[in-house]
């Protein structure tokens, strides 16, 4: 009888362990695994970078820039490719995302200052907002420029806007974003402290800043409000000559002879962000590798030098304070699109 009660004893023993094992590697779900005791596997298998505009664009640039130096630095070891899902100033890659990608660990978004903006206004807007994901760290720090062709006869902010005074009909602005989005927005600031009826202002919305420059280009449009960065190429080739720039100072560089609004006269300014998002229901081994890649990326020469090259400023903040940011923008645009009237 003792040996069979101790035989029994073992028996339960390895059934019990056998059952935690599998329990376990069952609940893992979002990467983590048994075998190394609870530790996570994540990634297993590629990841892929949302960028919600065209290509040719600022945030096409920006998910480029992240997967090559990932991949340069061996930060990460799986492949990381860049989607370009544009359309709506952002939304509709924003709405993918959050419908379609809400549990996948492998899916990253990464949008800018718009999908605040969409979320709040009156006309375009998105029901979705930064609340639906989860932030990760925010990249950069980019301003708004205002742009014409080499040859045009718009030598300041000043003259331009002059003209529009004059007769609104006769100048039109190309953006990469929906009207009451940040590019349209870009121009509108500085036009409104310039005393310009802002629903005067011609403005044409292309599906990114690729399409939109090249309508400038073509003839097209007279101006164009677009970002620093997506108009730096332009600018050192000598297709184009920026008026102003929406930083709080001078940038460096290239662009260090361009004024800011305030230097022209007109006393605003306007900050455009990139950042990554997981999905809104993404396992916390994912976000903890996300928030620690993320910052080591940030920290690299290869991730500096893509900075210095795109004129990017370093935006970085980590998912907790990237997140109480976002709220605080939130709040400057309602009150910015109350004053235009587009708020909701």
């Amino acid at each position: 009888m003792k040996k069979t009660n101790k035989w029994t004893k073992w028996t339960g023993v390895l059934l019990t362990t056998a059952m935690a094992l599998s329990l376990a590697a069952c609940g893992g779900g979002g990467g983590q695994t048994a075998s190394t005791g609870g530790a996570s596997t994540y990634p297993e298998k590629p990841i892929s970078v949302i960028a919600p505009s065209g290509a040719g664009g600022g945030l096409d640039k920006t998910a480029r820039s992240l997967a090559k130096v990932m991949s340069a630095t061996k930060l990460v070891d799986k492949t990381i490719s860049v989607e370009n899902k544009p359309g709506g100033g952002q939304a509709v890659g924003l709405a993918d995302f959050v419908t379609q990608d809400k549990k996948n660990n492998y899916k990253l978004l990464l949008p800018s200052t718009p999908i605040v903006i969409n979320n709040v206004k009156k006309e375009g807007n998105s029901p979705h907002s930064y609340n639906d994901m989860t932030p990760l760290a925010q990249l950069t720090k980019d301003y708004g420029a205002i742009v014409v062709a080499a040859d045009s006869p718009y030598k300041d902010l000043k003259s331009l806007m002059d003209a529009i005074k004059a007769d609104p009909t006769k100048v039109t602005v190309a953006g990469g974003s929906a009207p009451g989005s940040l590019d349209h927005l870009t121009f509108l600031m500085p036009a409104v402290k310039a005393g310009i009826d802002p629903k005067s202002v011609k403005y044409i919305s292309y599906d990114g800043g690729g399409e939109a420059i090249a309508s400038l280009l073509g003839g097209n449009a007279d101006v164009l409000a677009t970002d620093v960065s997506g108009s730096g190429e332009y600018l050192k080739s000598g297709k184009v000559r920026i008026l102003g720039v929406s930083s709080p100072e001078r940038l460096k560089g290239m662009f260090k002879d361009i004024p800011t609004y305030k230097e022209s006269g007109y006393d605003t300014e306007l900050i455009n962000w990139r950042g990554v998002f997981g999905p809104k229901d993404m396992t916390p081994d994912a976000v903890a590798y996300w928030e620690q890649k993320l910052k080591a990326m940030t920290e690299t020469p290869e991730w500096k030098a893509e900075l210095e090259a795109n004129g990017w400023d370093d935006g970085y903040k980590n998912g907790a304070d990237f997140k109480s940011y976002l709220g605080e923008q939130e709040k400057m645009f309602k009150e910015i699109l109350g004053l235009l009237g587009m708020a909701k």
